[in-house]
C-alpha cells in the first residue's frame, strides 16, 4: 500500500493537515456562537472574528468560513460597522453556525439554520437521487428511502456531484462531524458551490412532497 498521495505527499501529513483544519473550523464555530450568544454583534466582535480568519487562511475556503470571511471583510472595509451591516452579519452568523439566540443547543431542531437551497425548489422523484442525513421526525432513514423508491426516486448513501437532493433531518444528529453540520452537508455545499446540480432541503420541505 502506498504511503504517498497522488501529489507525492505523505498520507500521514495529509491526514494530519485535515485534522488540524477540522479543529480550526470547530474553533471558528465556537467563536461565532460566543459572539452571537447575546443576540448582537458589535464592531469589536466583528473585527475579532475577521482577525481570526485572517490568521487561519487555510480554512477560509471551508464552510462556514467561506461564507463569513468575504462578508466580514466587506462590512469592515471602511473601518466602521453600521446598524444595517450588524443586522446582516448577525443573520449570516445565525444561518451558518446554526441555532437561535437564547436557544439551548442539543436535540432541538437546527436543520433550518443550515445552508439549505433558497428558494426551496419543487421536488421531483422520478429518476432523481436522494441522500439523507441527520435524524428524522418522519421515520427511520430506511423508511425515507422506501418513500423515495415508491415514487420512482433513487435512494443514495453518499454525496456525489451527480446527486440531486440532500435532505436534512429536522432533529440535530449527534454524530455530525461538527455540531451544526455534517460531513455530507459540508460536501454538498462545496459541490453545489462548484456548479453541481445538487440542492439541499429540509425534512419538512421534502415531507410536504410525499
Amino acid at each position: 500500500m502506498s504511503m504517498y498521495d497522488m501529489d507525492g505527499q505523505p498520507l500521514i501529513r495529509a491526514f494530519r493537515s485535515q485534522a488540524v483544519a477540522e479543529r480550526r473550523v470547530d474553533e471558528l464555530i465556537g467563536i461565532v456562537k460566543g459572539v452571537i450568544a447575546d443576540g448582537e454583534i458589535c464592531q469589536a466582535e466583528a473585527e475579532f472574528v475577521l482577525k481570526w480568519l485572517n490568521s487561519n487562511r487555510d480554512v477560509a475556503s471551508q464552510w462556514p468560513a467561506s461564507a463569513l470571511y468575504p462578508r466580514l471583510a466587506t462590512a469592515l472595509a471602511d473601518g466602521r460597522l453600521d446598524a444595517e451591516e450588524e443586522g446582516e452579519l448577525l443573520g449570516l452568523m445565525l444561518s451558518t453556525v446554526g441555532g437561535n439566540v437564547a436557544q439551548e443547543y442539543g436535540e432541538s431542531s437546527n436543520a433550518t439554520s443550515l445552508p439549505v437551497t433558497t428558494p426551496a425548489p419543487e421536488i421531483e422523484f422520478e429518476g432523481r437521487s436522494f441522500c439523507f442525513t441527520g435524524k428524522f421526525y418522519s421515520g427511520t432513514r430506511d423508511w425515507c428511502h422506501d418513500q423515495v423508491a415508491a415514487r420512482g426516486g433513487i435512494p443514495a448513501g453518499g454525496i456525489t456531484k451527480k446527486l440531486n437532493y440532500l435532505v436534512i433531518g429536522e432533529i440535530g444528529s449527534r454524530d455530525w462531524l461538527h455540531s451544526t453540520y455534517g460531513t455530507k452537508i459540508k460536501k454538498a455545499v462545496e459541490y453545489a458551490a462548484s456548479g453541481a446540480p445538487l440542492v439541499i432541503v429540509t425534512e419538512q420541505h421534502w415531507a410536504n412532497h410525499i
